[in-house]
């Protein structure tokens, strides 16, 4: 039995380097089963069994590649911890930044109007709608194709306490002559073809249907936008998440319908957002 920290590291560093795993998830999984903080770990001295057998657990799981916020049943995301499961994507650092922009949106537009509605479409686990609700106070009504999904999202939303309207429902199938002042998505958007090419903790392990966007990943963009004009109050917005080399080509979707056109960055320079203002309400 390996007996504390360093001998774990002495033993899994390699292993963990060998397979491309960063060797803080080490750490990360010590901390987690611990209850510790990462500086606390080297003065833990000899771990109990029981303590032991979990850290070889998880460390075996996550060897077989499978992302640590499935192997805990939850991820961190704008300062918060949200429970996932093989149901849904584990939620990324860069969506941090379609939160950043769309709160931004949301509390501009309330300093006129009080009341302001969002639809977030492909909701997953709940993460966006939740975030904003919590960060904003808006209206959020969250839809998803996936049952499964909801459930979760459900799940976090009643453990953060949120209110907020969950509709089963493929784009805009069952939000018929429902309208919104903000629509907000980062559907599926990865070509086809490119999925078998993703590592193997994402395409052995996250669904499926939340990533694969159709043969140029540009499929539900296509029909997110055809509709938003019947579902979007007079200048009203929609906020895409979007792939780093998708940008022209959904500029040019939303140029028929849509005006004031803007795409962000991310944190490490790639086009991730793109924001639009309706021309004229339906």
């Amino acid at each position: 039995m390996l007996k504390n920290y360093y001998e774990i590291h002495g033993f899994y560093d390699k292993v963990f380097d060998d397979l491309g795993i960063e060797l803080a998830e080490l750490d990360w999984i010590m901390c987690e089963i611990l209850g510790k903080k990462r500086s606390q770990l080297p003065l833990c001295g000899n771990f109990l069994e029981s303590e032991y057998k979990e850290i070889e657990t998880a460390i075996s799981e996550r060897l077989k590649l499978k992302p640590l916020g499935y192997i805990f049943g939850k991820s961190e995301f704008f300062g918060r911890s949200f429970y996932v499961s093989r149901d849904v994507l584990i939620p990324r650092m860069d969506t941090e930044v379609l939160i950043e922009n769309a709160k931004d949106l949301i509390l501009k537009q309330k300093e006129n109007v009080i009341d302001v509605s969002v639809l977030d479409i492909g909701t997953g686990s709940g993460a966006i709608a939740i975030t904003l609700q919590l960060e904003t106070g808006a209206r959020m009504t969250a839809s998803d194709v996936s049952f499964e999904a909801l459930e979760i999202a459900r799940k976090n939303a009643d453990n953060f306490g949120c209110e907020i309207e969950f509709v089963e429902s493929d784009v805009f199938k069952n939000l018929k002559n429902r309208k919104y002042d903000i629509i907000i998505s980062n559907p599926p958007y990865i070509e086809s073809k490119v999925i078998e090419g993703l590592r193997p903790e994402v395409k052995n392990f996250e669904p499926l249907l939340a990533l694969d966007g159709g043969a140029d990943g540009l499929k539900f963009y296509r029909e997110i936008i055809k509709e938003a004009p019947k579902h979007l109050n007079e200048n009203g917005i929609i906020i895409f998440e979007i792939g780093y080399d998708q940008a022209n080509f959904i500029v040019e979707l939303l140029g028929a319908e849509f005006f004031n056109i803007k795409t962000i960055k991310d944190y490490g320079g790639n086009d991730r957002v793109v924001i639009a203002r309706l021309r004229r309400g339906l």
